[in-house]
This record gives structure tokens, sequence and C-alpha cells, in this order.
């Protein structure tokens, strides 16, 4: 557990990082695009992001990639308010809690969030940011819902998230969720400040996060909500994913398996 700071809160642990800031905060919520190694693909994913930039603020959060992709100057010309790069280890939650607490530092009232692989059609972030106005505290964005379209998934994908990660962080969760692999979510200061749920902490390494918000979210009371995204894969190449072969599959298991058991939970001690 974290140690508590002089005001009794419990101290956030968040990993070290660069951050460039190019414009002040200029909307009640933001949205984080997380990266690692994208080239291309982030790139064709600011440009339609771009247009967005006008109504709400893009936070790049990337983990330390060396393809030259994230050229401050380009970012700039983009619209994007800030660039945080995670240094030391850690992976997609390590960037979450990098990316999710400077967003409540910079007062923001809720966070989109998306990766960065172009994967995902950005122009729902709109009606993320609505429904964190009505007071949603979790969004999670589906494919399978009404109006979702899932694109050239992968048959293994389909089937895991559909036949075994979703029913079982749902069960977990207490409410039904249908594509709980998705990324695009968003998430209420309130729910990330609230000390039941504590998400800065140094357990919260790889997918964790994820998983552990959903369910959480849902447990404690707060409102929760899956919206219609379109996501979708590219027709040829190597698939857009940090998740490699069988034992990258049985890794998310591992990581699934203890979120539904209430590992990460604080009153369990929030180490699996």
């Amino acid at each position: 557990m974290p140690d508590d700071d002089a005001s009794g809160a419990p101290r956030a642990e968040v990993p070290a990082f660069d951050l460039h800031a190019f414009t002040p905060r200029h909307s009640r919520c933001a949205v984080t695009v997380f990266v690692l190694n994208e080239g291309d693909r982030i790139r064709s994913q600011l440009a339609k992001m771009t247009p967005l930039a006008h109504d709400i603020d893009v936070i790049v959060v990337d983990g330390a990639s060396t393809d030259g992709a994230l050229e401050t100057e380009y970012l700039a010309r983009c619209g994007v308010r800030a660039l945080l790069v995670k240094k030391g280890p850690g992976g997609l939650s390590a960037q979450m809690r990098v990316g999710l607490h400077w967003c409540l530092e910079q007062g923001y009232e809720g966070v989109v969030t998306i990766d960065g692989n172009d994967k995902d059609d950005p122009s729902a972030i709109p009606a993320f940011v609505a429904a964190l106005d009505r007071g949603i505290d979790h969004v999670q964005g589906s494919r399978y819902v009404p109006d979702g379209r899932g694109v050239r998934t992968p048959l293994a994908r389909h089937l895991g998230v559909s036949l075994l990660h979703a029913p079982l962080l749902s069960l977990a969760a207490g409410t039904r969720y249908t594509d709980t692999t998705n990324g695009f979510r968003a998430y209420s200061a309130r729910l990330l400040r609230d000390p039941r749920v504590q998400p800065f902490r140094d357990v919260f390494q790889r997918y964790e996060l994820h998983y552990y918000l959903a369910i959480r979210a849902a447990r404690l009371g707060y409102r929760v909500q899956e919206l219609p995204v379109t996501r979708s894969y590219p027709l040829s190449g190597n698939v857009p994913s940090k998740i490699k072969g069988w034992r990258g599959n049985v890794a998310i298991l591992g990581m699934l398996w203890k979120a539904v058991r209430g590992r990460f939970d604080p009153a369990a001690g929030g180490h699996p």
C-alpha cells in the first residue's frame, strides 16, 4: 500500500515522466492517447483527432517510444496540448497512472482514454465526454452494442472477449460488459479520486488497471455505461497489438483472474 501523506490520504505512486506542454488547459475534460512505437499509426490517428482538439484537450502519453513519430513540433501542429513521456519500467497501466494523475492535477473533471494504434474511430470521443457530463463515471467503448462495429476483428480475439474475458469480468463487476479488452473508455474525476479506488499504486503495471477500474466502479455503485465504438483492424500486415502469442494471452488471463478475485482492491492489500 502507498504511504499516507500529511493529510492522511494515500500517496499516489506515479512513474517519473518528462513533460512537454504546448498550450494551457482549455476544456473541462481531456482525452489521453497511450502510445508506444506506433509509427505512422499514431500520426494517422492524431490527424483524425486534430479537429477535436478545438473542443477537448488532447494529451499524448508515451511509453518512451524510439521510432521518432512523436516530434514535439509535429504534435503541436496537431493541436496536442501536452506530451508526457513515461520513464522507467512498466507498460500500459504505468502510462495510465501518469496520464490520469496528471489530468487530475490539472483540474480536469473527466478523462477519456484511447489507444494510439489507429484502431479506434475517434469521432466517438464527444459522446464519451457527453456521458461524463451526464454523470456517468465509467464509460466503456464497445463494438458489440447496437451501432458499434468491429471491422476485421481476429477470430481468436472475438472469441476470447465474448466467451471468456467479458463474462468473467461482468460476473465480478455485477453488471454486463461486452468489450472488456477495449481501451476506449472514460473516467470521472470523482471515481479516480475515491479513496476506496486508489488507482495510483505500483501494483498496476500492464493491463490490470483497465480490468480493476471496470470492476471496482460497478461494485462501488458508480454509474457505468457502454457506448458504441468502431474498432478496425488493418487489411494486411501485423495486427497492431502489444499482446503477442499464447504467452501474452495467458498473462492477460492471469491479470484478469486477479482482478476478478479482488486481489487489487485496497481492502485486500492491493497486491496480487
